[in-house]
């Protein structure tokens, strides 16, 4: 076995951030509601009044379907790298939420191509705080920030840590 796979510094570098869990859970979530919303209602009206059909006591049609798919696709290709996770995530929560504010303002649909209800509207508040939410915590870099072998011995240059390491062994003696 490989020292690099056995050390746990590396296993760190390889864990998921809460952006790239935000992406691949929320990805696969929209896209099997923009799959199962296409047995719902597969109408493509818009307009005044557009009206969907029901899924679960959400709102849908053949386009708000297919926004659930495209939105679902992005989240998922983000959820590979730490970097694109974090913006995706960022960037989807501030879209969303924009499309809550325009649905709570309506109230029955986003610009006259998307039923919305008040089930909607909610899902679209958390996901958009979500998404910020996870973005703002992850960091996007591939790097850990303190970095320090299975020996305790330190492999990477942090500043922080080296100080704080030297005040450790300061307090030993």
């Amino acid at each position: 076995m490989s020292h690099a796979i056995s050390n746990p510094a590396n296993a760190h570098d390889r864990a998921r951030t809460p952006a790239q869990w935000y992406c691949l859970l929320g990805g696969l979530s929209l896209l099997l509601a923009g799959i199962l919303g296409f047995i719902a209602d597969s109408s493509f009206d818009t307009g005044d009044g557009v009206d969907g059909g029901s899924l679960i006591g959400f709102e849908v049609n053949a386009i708000h379907n297919l926004v659930h798919l495209a939105s679902g696709l992005v989240l998922i290709a983000a959820s590979r790298r730490r970097g694109s996770a974090r913006a995706v995530a960022i960037g989807f929560g501030v879209v969303y939420g924009l499309v809550a504010l325009i649905g709570l303002i309506d109230g029955s649909d986003v610009l006259g191509i998307i039923p919305v209800n008040s089930a909607d509207n909610i899902l679209h508040i958390a996901l958009a705080a979500l998404g910020i939410l996870t973005g703002l915590i992850s960091r996007s870099d591939d790097r850990r920030h303190s970095n320090t072998a299975i020996d305790g011995t330190t492999t990477g240059t942090n500043p922080r840590f080296e100080k704080s390491r030297d005040s450790l062994e300061r307090q030993r003696r």
